[in-house]
Parts: structure tokens; C-alpha cells; sequence
């Protein structure tokens, strides 16, 4: 990709990434490092530029929305605010040469390390357990959902998508993300019961949202929280 600034109407500079690509039509695209186009490479660059100002408004308004809702890095320290189940998770490190585990405390996430600065090692102590309460949860929502389809609960995984919240292959095997324990549990459900209804239909026809809707009868509006929530979930790598 190449380099190049989007120069506004009101003098505003946005940089932006360049791909030419054997296409038809110029494809606009913001991520966390900003704005990448995708153009043909038929067009030249004043027809491009003109488009790109074409659309300018679009452009500025969706950069202001990602700048909004990129998060800050976590800090693996004392007093960081995780989440669980759709609440804020205070961590609480103390220094503890028996090194022990994490520990769930109403809302505190209590461990001990031997070295208050090592972040690398609480972070460590930290997923383990966000894996270990996740594959727990999800076991027992699986359990209950297979009870309502009369099925026997199916094997149950983690995954680590980046992409993707859940998958069900041709064995029945579900695989869920273990960064859903963060989410509302509405918003687990939902995943669940989506997962679980491919053990029915390995496809997304109408009798496949059928069962997803007994399983699930508020799926629609947990369908679209998911996707608000898709960045807060995801601010842990």
C-alpha cells in the first residue's frame, strides 16, 4: 500500500493507506490505523481525489467514531478495570512471595505476585483465569440450551477469533470465544443459542433462526448490542 493526505474543504489533512486492486469500484475502508481505499487501477489519481472529497463528511465522521471508541491499552497492575459478565472487574494485585492464584471476590479479581512491576506474569495469572471461569459459564449455558432442544449438550471449546464469536462444525463441536465472558450474559445467549442451533441446521435458512429464536426470543437485539460491544471485548488481545 502506498502513502498519501486527503486534503478537506476546510483544510483538514487525513492520511490515508492506497491499494490498487483489479476492481470496479473504489471501496472505503476505516480501521485503527485510519482510512484505507481500495481503488481500481484504471482510476487516476484527480478522479480518485475528487470521489475521496466526494465523500469527505462520511470520512471524518467515521474516523471521529473509531478515534471515540478505541480504548486504552490494559494495564496489568493493581486497580485496572477489566470486565466480567457485562461488569467493570477490579483487579487486585498484591505482592505475595506464594505466588498465588486468581481469585474471583465479588467484584475484584484478587492475586497474588511475586513482583508488583511484572505485568507480563499478572497478565498471564489474569487470562488463565478469564479462561478457565469462561469454559465453565459456557459449559453449563450450553448445557441448558441442548436441555431445551432435548439434545445432549455438545463438547464445548475456547477459541481465540480475533473474527469470530463462536463456530459449530460437522462433529457438533462448538467453539466459543473466551472473550464472551466479558459481554452481558444476554449477549453470551445469544452466541450460544446460534451455535447450538447449527446442531440442527448447518446453515442460516429460515428453520435454522427458527431455533435460534426458541432458544433465544430476544436474539435480534443481542444480535445488534454484540456488534456495540464488539471493541470493549476485544481490548484485551
Amino acid at each position: 500500500m502506498s502513502a498519501f493526505l486527503l486534503q478537506g474543504p476546510d483544510g483538514q489533512q487525513i492520511p490515508y493507506a492506497l491499494e490498487r486492486r483489479a476492481r470496479r469500484t473504489v471501496g472505503l475502508k476505516i480501521t485503527a490505523d485510519g482510512l484505507v481505499v481500495h481503488a481500481p487501477r484504471y482510476i487516476d489519481d484527480i478522479e480518485l481525489n475528487r470521489l475521496l472529497l466526494s465523500k469527505w463528511s462520511w470520512i471524518v465522521s467515521k474516523i471521529s467514531l473509531q478515534s471515540e471508541r478505541q480504548l486504552p491499552a490494559v494495564q496489568w497492575q493493581d486497580g485496572e478495570q477489566l470486565l466480567l459478565l457485562g461488569n467493570t472487574l477490579y483487579l487486585d494485585v498484591v505482592e505475595d512471595s506464594a505466588n498465588r492464584q486468581a481469585k474471583l471476590a465479588g467484584n475484584s479479581l484478587s492475586l497474588g505476585v511475586k513482583q508488583l512491576d511484572d505485568q507480563a506474569h499478572i497478565a498471564r495469572k489474569v487470562l488463565l483465569w478469564y479462561r478457565q471461569y469462561a469454559l465453565q459459564d459456557f459449559q453449563r449455558r450450553v448445557a441448558l440450551f441442548a436441555a431445551k432442544l432435548k439434545i445432549a449438550p455438545p463438547p464445548v471449546f475456547l477459541s481465540n477469533a480475533k473474527g469470530r464469536w463462536g463456530s459449530c462444525n460437522s462433529r457438533h463441536e462448538i467453539r466459543l470465544n473466551w472473550r464472551l465472558i466479558q459481554a452481558p450474559p444476554a449477549l453470551i445467549n445469544y452466541v450460544v443459542a446460534h451455535e447450538l442451533a447449527h446442531t440442527k441446521q448447518m446453515n442460516h435458512s429460515a428453520k435454522f433462526w427458527a431455533i435460534v429464536e426458541k432458544l433465544d426470543p430476544e436474539y435480534r437485539t443481542a444480535e445488534k448490542a454484540l456488534k456495540d460491544w464488539s471493541h470493549r471485548l476485544h481490548r484485551i488481545a
